[in-house]
């Protein structure tokens, strides 16, 4: 392994090390355009370049590969001369329309500007027109030719990771422009990322083009909730202006590294499903058609329970629970249910049918935890279905259903046969659908960006969530509600929060053995066999 030095520090790194990926390694920022740790080097932007003693000219730090008792110097005076020539020229073309560009404020052209700029430019301030200034190349993004500097990122994008070649650069010399092949658009199922990679503000956002300046933001860290990969995610908000936007909190989702389920990258579906988090909430608790308060609502749920748990008729109460649910609001389904009121009709399996998927990151399975709702509540028996036709033929008088939207599932005409034959139907939802019409009793929960808690992906990885904002209206994290029902039940089971119930899990259940939040930390663990 050859050993280097790095503006005066020593490294030891694998050979085949590039001069850019140990500097990273040591925490010291080479600027870069073009380059891209998930992508193949085109060494075309030159921004990189540093001093290499005994080499007679500069080098590119993307390309070349390091050598034993090599020396590199990041910050010499020839060093950032030569980026203040490289900056000068991708700006001899480049509009300055930073006020109304979506990119301001994240613009790599920008920091790099302002920390290594040429401020006084020799050239003359005559720019080449490009043919076309912001234009539609698909559903979800858009171009823009005038300030691309042309770094190839999409291009490699496309070439190398989705495999669908759209795009190309047309033309030579000052007058070279990226554009999608004649014929084409930009349609594929990972479209989104291009936006993320471009360093500038060429290829913007359809969904968030001029919705929020990046300065108003905050960022949380989560999962995203849309199949069982189980990609690493931020949830970007705007608190700061809750006028706006018609009282949406969330802005835009971005992929959040990890190497070892999405490296950088999400899909598309996942990317913009996000306005369910603010639009169509369930937000108070209600019996027929009155709103109610939690007291209430809680005490005619216990109503119905106490006298079926006096007389032992316990067979008489069905649960579907949900593998969106996190594995602490399973837990708590499990100890309250299962184990302290010894209901055997628990499951969460309701005979979805299989999603599209692709041999990247778009899985079959559009549920976060199966693999969570599994180790939790086991392969039991009878299942999700079972309980249906039991509800719909009278055989249940309690019906607990956690998120499905049994009319898609089932059926109009199987709802309106449970919503007859069962004494109570009970919803608890995040959001309104087909099945709240025929429910009795409706309880709002929480959505994922307002919960703490975990997902266990399909690769048996357990994942954190973190929640980005208070939960709306009377909402309440599932988990949570259970814990006011256990204690109208007299079996109180009472946590403090989430990395209680975590820890509870932790210390009763094998697989989660020896897993802690801090363990878990923003990359997960994977389950123990």
């Amino acid at each position: 392994m050859p050993n280097l030095t790095i503006d005066g520090k020593k490294i030891e790194v694998p050979a085949g090390t590039t001069i850019i990926q140990a500097a990273d390694k040591l925490g010291i920022d080479i600027p870069r355009y073009c380059y891209h740790p998930a992508l193949p080097v085109a060494g075309n932007c030159r921004i990189c370049m540093v001093e290499v003693e005994k080499q007679a000219k500069l080098q590119i730090a993307c390309y070349t590969p390091v050598a034993e008792g090599m020396v590199v110097k990041t910050t010499s005076p020839k060093v950032l001369e030569a980026r203040k020539t490289v900056l000068e020229f991708l700006l001899v073309n480049h509009p300055v329309d930073c006020p109304v560009c979506d990119q301001a404020g994240e613009c790599k052209l920008q920091d790099y500007y302002m920390e290594h700029g040429q401020y006084d430019s020799r050239l003359a301030d005559v720019k080449v027109k490009k043919e076309k200034k912001a234009f539609s190349i698909g559903p979800t993004v858009m171009l823009d030719q005038e300030r691309c500097i042309l770094c190839t990122r999409c291009v490699r994008f496309a070439d190398n990771i989705t495999k669908t070649s759209e795009f190309g650069v047309f033309d030579r010399g000052d007058h070279s422009q990226l554009d999608v092949y004649p014929g084409k658009q930009l349609d594929n199922k990972y479209s989104g990322n291009v936006v993320d990679i471009c360093p500038v503000g060429a290829l913007t956002d359809k969904d968030f083009r001029f919705k929020c300046r990046v300065w108003y933001l905050d960022k949380t860290n989560s999962i995203c909730p849309g199949c069982s990969m189980g990609c690493n995610i931020t949830v970007e908000w705007d608190k700061t202006r809750p006028h706006q936007h018609k009282k949406a909190r969330v802005m835009r989702l971005k992929p959040r590294l990890n190497p070892d389920v999405n490296d950088y990258w999400m899909c598309d579906v996942g990317r913009y499903d996000y306005h369910f988090i603010d639009e169509n909430r369930i937000q108070y608790p209600q019996l027929k058609d009155e709103l109610i308060s939690w007291g209430k609502a809680i005490g005619t749920l216990a109503q119905t329970i106490k006298p079926l748990q006096d007389a032992g008729r316990m067979d008489r109460i069905g649960i579907i629970a949900s593998a969106k649910l996190t594995n602490e609001d399973l837990f708590v389904i499990r100890k309250l249910f299962k184990d302290t009121l010894k209901i055997s009709q628990v499951d969460f399996r309701v005979g979805e049918k299989p999603g599209d998927s692709d041999n990247f990151l778009i899985k079959a399975d559009k549920n976060p935890n199966t693999a969570g709702a599994l180790a939790i509540l086991g392969d039991s028996q009878p299942d999700a279905q079972a309980i249906i036709a039991k509800a719909k033929q009278g055989q249940i008088d309690l019906l607990y259903v956690f998120g499905h939207d049994l009319v898609k599932l089932f059926g109009k005409d199987t709802v309106e046969q449970i919503y007859k034959n069962v004494k109570l139907f009970v919803f608890q939802c995040s959001n309104i659908n087909d099945t709240c019409g025929y429910a009795h009793l409706i309880l709002p929960s929480s959505v994922y960006a307002e919960k703490e808690g975990t997902f266990t992906n399909c690769q048996q990885r357990v994942q954190r969530i973190w929640p980005a904002f208070f939960p709306l209206g009377d909402s309440k994290g599932d988990w949570e509600i259970l814990s006011l029902l256990s204690e109208q039940l007299g079996a109180p089971i009472k946590y403090r929060g989430s990395q209680e119930v975590f820890k509870d899990i932790a210390g009763t259940m094998s697989a989660f053995s020896q897993m802690s939040y801090e363990k878990i930390a923003d990359q997960g663990m994977v389950l123990k066999k």
